[in-house]
């Protein structure tokens, strides 16, 4: 089958409150930092804010539905999400209830980005979920999260939740709740979007590997009888990193990246990164864009204190260069 793609290009942001590492001391992050970022995004036109989610990471890192309440006070427009919230890690009664809420906090305009993690097993350890049930438990939960949000008292008897007659009051602000993108780029991770979920949210792939997991995603989709009334999102978080040349950038995004996760990111850089002036960042996310992607979110790597000069150099240099893809027809 063909999946139904919007026809315009949205370009968002990842990451709210970032900390430089390394770094010594407290780290006391302000309401008007958050205030002064997102209105920055809003005002350079970007489409979207978006946070990631850890509990225990290799950096400093906050809860990402705390962050969105915040931040959504601040811009009337943009449009929010979680690239990705690791839903396993939580019992999903609790999380239907935050995301309703925030769905009415962002008057209905936020996408809940999902996923599995496991790259960082101690936090599975300290949650009491064991690492191999982290599918399945995300499997079960999203039927858990639609059965909440159907404004109707819900049940559900599975493997790992049991309930009856459960009322949750408000539903969502969005009709049957907010859009699940799920992430994920193993043949089951692709399977599971196609068949239960609104869009697929990628990173670290490359634009060939986007559109081979997409052709996995559409036949599963078909395979499950999938009618997409909302339409199919499709998403990829991309590191970027804007200099003069890109060789500088590189060795910015290389370090930066390299902090993030305790390990060389180099040749992963080389791969797998938006790298160098704002033209060539562009010649990357119209890659992505054939390839099928819909909404890119920029995670701008290097040194934090850069991030904002980065926000403004690319609106103003690469928009106009995307223009026509960001009106659609």
């Amino acid at each position: 089958m063909d999946l139904p793609l919007d026809d315009r290009l949205r370009i968002g942001m990842q990451t709210i409150h970032r900390r430089t590492e390394p770094a010594t001391g407290p780290w006391l992050p302000t309401i008007d930092e958050m205030r002064t970022l997102v209105g920055l995004v809003d005002r350079c036109g970007y489409d979207s804010l978006w946070v990631g989610d850890h509990i225990s990471f290799a950096l400093a890192i906050f809860d990402p539905l705390l962050q969105l309440a915040q931040a959504a006070v601040v811009s009337p427009r943009l449009q929010f999400g979680t690239a990705v919230y690791l839903l396993p890690l939580r019992h999903p009664t609790p999380v239907a209830k935050q995301v309703s809420t925030l769905d009415h906090l962002t008057e209905g305009r936020f996408i809940f980005g999902v996923g599995v993690g496991g790259e960082f097993p101690k936090e599975y350890e300290a949650c009491g979920v064991p690492i191999k049930e982290r599918g399945a438990r995300l499997t079960e939960s999203l039927a858990v999260l639609r059965e909440f949000w159907s404004g109707e008292p819900a049940s559900h008897d599975g493997h790992f939740f049991q309930f009856k007659d459960v009322p949750m009051q408000p539903p969502p602000r969005q009709p049957g709740g907010p859009p699940i993108w799920c992430g994920g780029r193993s043949d089951a991770a692709l399977r599971r979007v196609g068949r239960l979920t609104d869009g697929w949210m990628s990173y670290v792939v490359t634009p060939d590997m986007f559109r081979r997991g997409l052709a996995k995603i559409a036949a599963a989709a078909e395979e499950a009888g999938r009618v997409f009334e909302r339409g199919f999102g499709t998403a990829h978080l991309l590191f970027t990193c804007i200099d003069d040349t890109y060789e500088k950038a590189l060795d910015a995004a290389t370090i930066s990246l390299s902090q993030r996760y305790a390990m060389d990111f180099r040749k992963a850089a080389e791969r797998y990164c938006a790298l160098g002036s704002p033209q060539q960042v562009v010649e990357t996310i119209l890659r992505f864009h054939e390839a099928g992607v819909r909404h890119v979110i920029l995670d701008f790597v290097g040194p934090y204190e850069q991030r904002d000069r980065q926000t403004e150099r690319f609106a103003a240099e690469a928009f106009p260069l995307l223009a026509r893809l960001r009106k659609g027809r």
